[in-house]
């Protein structure tokens, strides 16, 4: 079955929306069972993170290393099997710039079967976990 244009947009709203509240149980009915999703290296998460439960493993691992208080959803495309979203994340230390990032959906039918998030600034990532830290 194709998944419209319409379709990609409104699973990847939902995915965020589930994903915002934490309810990985609702976002993992919007994944294939082979989903990945992989954050470069250089970043304090980076690996390689696949099945259903890589959102879950990846959001706990995020959250426990930066205070992130919002996303500021910019720009969404849609093309092809892809949906791209310009996001910025923003944290809760407000002396720290916000993370610009791209984030590409690729889709399998109707589910998202991998994510692949492109930081315009990686230090600025990385910052956000020193002060963190530093907060203890």
């Amino acid at each position: 079955m194709s998944t419209t244009d319409a379709q990609k947009l409104a699973i990847v709203d939902a995915l965020y929306a589930a994903t915002g509240v934490g309810n990985f149980d609702l976002a993992e009915t919007m994944l294939t069972d082979d989903f990945l999703v992989e954050e470069a290296a250089g970043l304090p998460m980076a690996g390689t993170y696949r099945g259903k439960g890589a959102l879950r493993e990846l959001f706990i691992k995020v959250m426990g290393m930066v205070d992130v208080t919002g996303l500021d959803r910019k720009v969404t495309c849609v093309g092809g099997d892809c949906v791209i979203v310009l996001v910025d994340f923003m944290f809760a230390d407000a002396s720290l710039k916000r993370a610009e990032v791209a984030e590409v959906f690729r889709f399998r039918g109707d589910k998202v079967c991998e994510i692949r998030p492109f930081y315009f600034e990686p230090g600025v990532l990385t910052a956000a976990v020193a002060a963190k830290r530093a907060k203890g």
